[in-house]
């Protein structure tokens, strides 16, 4: 028996505002859905297990047919081979959207044997299946599933028949062809929708007196701007005192299920989550509390409900669309009271709405923006509720109409009377057309009846003019209940594809390589303990060859002039002087820097020595025997060396390749970019495996603002190590410098995705989309940021808190309210827009000008600087304002030697508790010398309600400042600094390089004095204790010159490139007498070219007093 429907006929959609021009027309014909039930397995019924069962199938409300009566054998299996369909055409009738949210019904009936005068049989329902038909939407014209039959109350299916097993039903489903086209496949989407619980709901809501329907309701697009609602009928109002179980399974928005367990749709269930990681409001840890209580305590209105909804392609245009202009959906809830009236003879009774009225009227924004991020297709969270008011929902969400209070009128208007299948479409009609009838509550699924086309509630962005309609609500007392009582709904939105793809690591990884190609590996390298052997023979003949040279420099003429005259006690005596002379030059610590390397490896790869020792005895033991094999070794290797094997050159001083950074750092802190230049260079010869040497080398040329040399570096680190995050970040930062945007997109979106919890990853990231004019993306981006950076804070926390023990409560909360989002409290940001010109000093002088402004406001003013808007649904912000904006053009060329000497630029300024993912950023682009990038986020950091004109943000605006050789404004500023942490002995080191910088060495002497008398040393002492002293040195305070010497000797040997370094030992010289010492330093200062005239004037004036030093006298 095949009964198709006939009823709930749709008329015919027309065309949206969307069209897809290529999609395939799909026939206007309906096509016939089969549903067969094959077989049943353990059954059994009420007068024993072999009973007479038929079933009936329903979809839509609608009977499909009823299968012929079939004996269930003494195994609990019964053939029933039953077919039943219905037809479906998107034309009118049956639609995409019930196949979506409505089920077939396959309800199990045992038939009763007649007994003695009995007319009719008699019937008892055993249990009901629930068959699903989402795969249909997902391209399938056929499947096969087993469903189990849920029994009902009284059923003697509540007791299986076997443990093992539950009773069930196998299913076919069938369709002659599929029902959506590969383009509807491919363009459309399923949009799913659950509603969990209102809860902390107001006090006057008791579950005693009047039956309430409490009822949530909100609209999508189905068709181009046509919208659909979705309605959440029949809450349960529950008292408090338990939390809700997780998990726990979704239901139907069906009413009138037969069997309990049918209502649950399979495979869904409620999970729940942390707070924190939800989407909506009260995920903040300040929340917590609050959320506990109401979700444990207070009562609540429990549905449990998930509505689907399919959008064809021209839907989800307009839904992203949609998004995108609105931001935030309304998503209203209202209660209505049930009345009881009399029907039929028997004195029955159903709940209907005669006349029912409007009360709690309610409305809760839902941010709906993340369903615009990359990959993301679900968002859930809690959303407060708040009164329905129309200017306010109009303004915040561009909705002209309520659903629960106008679209009733406006179907009347049109000459739709079917309603939306809601009690108050009923309402509506008893108005107007004077008609009390009362509608059925068991007709009611949650779903307007098919033909119900709903005109777009939400106002065309072209159009200003409102719709006509009943006069809007300016007051809504009971509403304000709900924020009196700090009512909330948990909600969930999912869709079954992403409305705006991800790119797939894979692909971003197979990018970076086709840009980046990775280099080969290196070959390996054999070695060993006669490797080791071999190495230090030939480090003895080059320091042999050496000494030999410098012998025959000092003595030579006179190893010519006597030959084989001399006699032991002058050859004792050239001894003493060579000895002397390597140890005043610095050679002899040269030498032993250049033997340490070889001799490190005789121990670890010949006596495999790679541990410390356990006892000092032990240690004597075996340096007394690597002493002798040395010794040894040092013999074997002389024998070997002929003289003919003497060479000219004299081999270079071996440095480490930490040595040799520190000394680049030194030229770079000084200005001489050539030499610094050179020792970057001659780390790459050394080590050109080595990433680390070309990212520094890189950010050297980052400093000189040489980026294309920069850029090079960076993609040869990329190359070593295509994971590398700092070196993905540079590449994408260098390409946002050079204008290379898609690039710069693809090294920030890889570097997410290989660390996904990386802060500075995503501030980049956003700061690119901000470049882009992409605000949703920029919003993703700084979101994930701060969330990631608010994860991290509370692990801090935690973890201290276990090796501390309890902490206090109020300093804890404290805390946790400083860990808001990176520019919203509670959901809002200040709405700032700034405009800069071209040019890291435009956007540098827009800083200094709103800086001056706020410190007027603050010197008339108590009240801080920047003070953030809690989040007040009365106000509307837009979301091209949310966000600070810089116009982005081409930079302008500024010379390196227009900066001036700049502190290290890995500063690292303490990170408080209170720090902000851009001030991370800032640091990250401090470290690297993308002093060109800073500026951007400096405008960030100020602005952010968790950032602010801080200590730490004066300290990196002060020394931007030096770099311009803006002295003025870098003191003002670093007196700002001081102003708000005066024990920051950061603050005096930067303040010491100022005026160390300006030349005002008695000032700068007392900054570094102070600087270093602090408990806690500044981030960088390394330039405070030589900066200081060279002052001392000036100020002849070093009267021990013997000392004097040491050092600088040491200093020599360290670096013997560094032309102040020969210079003070020529100084050192002239004062103790020792002319052919001095004319030789002095020789080795002007040939490195020393550019301190003060110090060279210095030297001469020396020279002149004492009459030797200068061999051009």
């Amino acid at each position: 028996m095949h009964l198709n429907p006939t009823l709930g006929k749709r008329p015919k959609k027309t065309e949206g505002l969307f069209p897809v021009g290529d999609m395939e027309q799909v026939p206007s014909a309906g096509r016939l859905v089969q549903i067969t039930v094959t077989e049943g397995y353990d059954l059994k019924g009420f007068k024993g297990d072999t009973p007479v069962t038929f079933i009936r199938a329903e979809f839509n409300q609608v009977v499909l047919g009823d299968s012929a009566k079939i004996t269930v054998s003494p195994e609990g299996s019964a053939k029933y081979n039953f077919t039943s369909s219905f037809e479906f055409n998107p034309e009118g009738g049956i639609t995409s959207d019930d196949l979506a949210h409505k089920p077939v019904f396959l309800t199990v009936t045992e038939v009763l044997p007649k007994e003695k005068k009995q007319k009719e049989e008699k019937t008892l329902i055993l249990g009901q299946a629930v068959v699903d038909l989402l795969p249909l939407l997902e391209g399938q014209s056929s499947f096969q599933t087993t469903v189990p039959l849920h029994p009902v109350q009284g059923s003697p299916l509540e007791t299986p028949r076997s443990s093992a097993k539950q009773c069930s039903l196998e299913v076919k489903v069938l369709v002659a062809e599929p029902l959506l086209t590969t383009a509807q496949i491919s363009g459309g989407n399923l949009l799913k929708v659950t509603l969990e619980a209102a809860y902390s709901v107001p006090e006057s809501f008791i579950p005693t007196g009047p039956g309430q329907n409490y009822m949530v309701g909100l609209q999508v697009p189905s068709l181009g701007e046509k919208d659909y609602p979705i309605l959440f009928k029949n809450g349960t109002l529950k008292l408090g005192g338990e939390r809700e179980p997780v998990p726990r399974p979704k239901k139907w928005p069906i009413a009138n299920i037969l069997a309990p367990g049918a209502n649950n749709i399979p495979d869904a269930f409620i999970v729940g989550g942390p707070y924190e990681e939800e989407e909506g409001e009260l995920n903040h840890p300040e929340d917590s509390e609050f959320r506990n209580q109401a979700e444990c305590i207070k009562k609540r209105i429990i549905w449990d409900l998930e509505s689907r909804c399919y959008l064809d392609p021209s839907a989800v245009v307009s839904f992203q669309k949609r998004i995108a202009d609105c931001r935030l959906w309304p998503v209203e809830i209202t209660r209505v009271p049930l009345v009881t009236i009399p029907k039929g003879k028997a004195g029955k009774t159903e709940k209907t709405d005669e006349e029912a009225q409007l009360s709690f009227h309610g409305v809760a924004y839902v941010n709906m923006v993340p369903l615009l991020y990359p990959g993301v297709k679900r968002i859930r969270g809690a959303f407060h509720v708040y009164p329905y008011l129309d200017s306010v929902v109009h303004e915040k969400t561009k909705c002209l109409l309520s659903l629960f209070r106008d679209i009733g009128h406006h179907l009347i208007h049109n000459n739709k009377i079917g309603g939306i299948n809601s009690l108050l479409s009923k309402q509506a009609v008893s108005k107007n057309l004077k008609e009390d009838k009362p509608v059925k509550e068991k007709d009611i699924d949650g779903r307007p009846r098919p033909g119900d086309v709903q005109a777009p509630s939400i106002k065309s962005q072209s159009s200003d003019t409102p719709l006509e309609g009943e006069p809007p609500l300016s007051h809504n007392p009971e509403g304000q209940q709900y924020v009196e009582a700090g009512t909330y709904i948990v909600l969930e939105i999912q869709l079954d594809k992403a409305l705006v793809p991800k790119r797939m690591p894979e692909e971003l990884a197979r990018r970076v390589k086709e840009m980046i190609p990775p280099r080969p590996p290196l070959t390996r390298r054999t070695g060993g303990a006669q490797k080791a052997v071999s190495d230090y023979h030939i480090q003895i003949k080059n320091i042999s060859r050496a000494i030999l040279d410098e012998y025959y420099r000092m003595f030579g003429k006179q190893v010519a002039k006597l030959e084989s005259d001399m006699d032991s006690e002058t050859l004792e005596e050239q001894k003493c002087q060579l000895s002397y002379e390597l140890n005043c030059s610095g050679k002899y610590f040269a030498f032993k820097e250049q033997l340490k390397h070889a001799v490190v490896k005789i121990v670890r790869d010949k006596y495999l020595k790679t541990t410390s020792f356990e006892s000092q005895e032990e240690l004597q033991t075996f340096i007394s025997e690597l002493y002798v094999f040395l010794v040894d070794q040092m013999h074997v290797a002389l024998n070997q060396t002929m003289p003919d094997d003497v060479q000219g050159t004299v081999a270079t001083i071996y440095t480490s390749s930490e040595q040799l950074q520190l000394f680049a750092f030194e030229a770079e802190v000084n200005e001489n970019f050539e030499m610094a230049a050179a020792y970057y260079k001659e780390r790459l010869v050394r080590e050109p495996q080595n990433l680390d040497h070309w990212l520094d080398y890189g950010a050297f040329c980052l400093l000189t603002e040489d980026n294309i040399k920069a850029q090079e570096c960076f993609q040869k680190a990329l190359s070593l190590n295509q994971s590398h995050i700092h070196s993905l970040l540079l590449c994408g930062v260098l390409a946002v410098l050079l204008e290379n945007y898609e690039q710069a997109e693809i090294f920030f979106e890889d570097a997410t995705c290989l660390e996904p919890t990386n802060v500075v990853a995503w501030t980049l990231l956003g700061l690119y989309y901000e470049i882009q004019n992409n605000d949703i993306r920029m919003e993703m981006a700084f979101h994930e940021a701060s969330k990631q950076l608010q994860a991290r804070m509370l692990q801090a926390q935690v973890t201290k808190q276990k090796s501390t023990g309890v902490e206090d409560t109020e300093e804890r909360g404290k805390r946790e309210s400083s860990l808001g989002p990176w520019g919203i409290t509670n959901g809002s940001a200040t709405a700032i827009k700034v405009e800069a010109p071209a040019g890291p000093g435009a956007a540098l002088s827009i800083l200094d000008k709103f800086l001056e402004e706020s410190s007027k406001l603050q010197s008339d003013s108590q009240e801080p600087i920047l003070t953030t808007q809690t989040w007040d649904p009365s106000i509307s912000q837009k979301p091209s304002n949310t966000f600070i904006k810089e116009i982005p053009t081409k930079k302008e060329a500024s010379k390196c030697q227009d900066s001036s000497a700049l502190l290290h630029p890995g500063l690292h300024y303490g990170v408080s508790q209170t720090t902000t993912i851009f001030m991370e950023t800032i640091h990250f682009l401090m470290k690297v010398k993308a002093v060109q990038y800073v500026h951007r986020v400096l405008a960030h950091e100020l602005l952010c309600p968790q950032g602010g004109p801080s200590c730490e943000y004066y300290l990196v605006l002060a020394q931007t400042h030096i770099l311009k050789k803006n002295f003025a404004k870098a003191e003002e500023y670093l007196q700002q600094a001081a102003q708000m942490d005066y024990l920051n002995p950061n603050v005096w080191g930067l303040k010491g390089h100022l005026y160390f910088l300006s030349g005002n060495h008695s000032e700068a002497k007392a900054c570094y004095e102070r600087t270093i008398s602090f408990v806690v040393d500044a981030s960088e002492m390394h330039f405070i204790f030589l900066r200081l002293g060279l002052i001392y040195l000036e100020e002849k305070e070093l009267e021990e010159l013997t000392e004097a010497e040491d050092a600088l000797s040491e200093a020599n040997a360290l670096n013997n490139y560094n032309a102040e370094v020969w210079a003070y030992l020529a100084l050192v010289c002239l004062k103790v007498g020792r002319q052919l010492e001095a004319e030789q330093a002095y020789k080795y200062m002007i040939k490195l070219k020393l550019k301190d005239e003060a110090l060279l004037a210095e030297i001469h004036t020396l020279q002149e007093t004492v009459g030797f030093g200068n061999p051009s006298f």
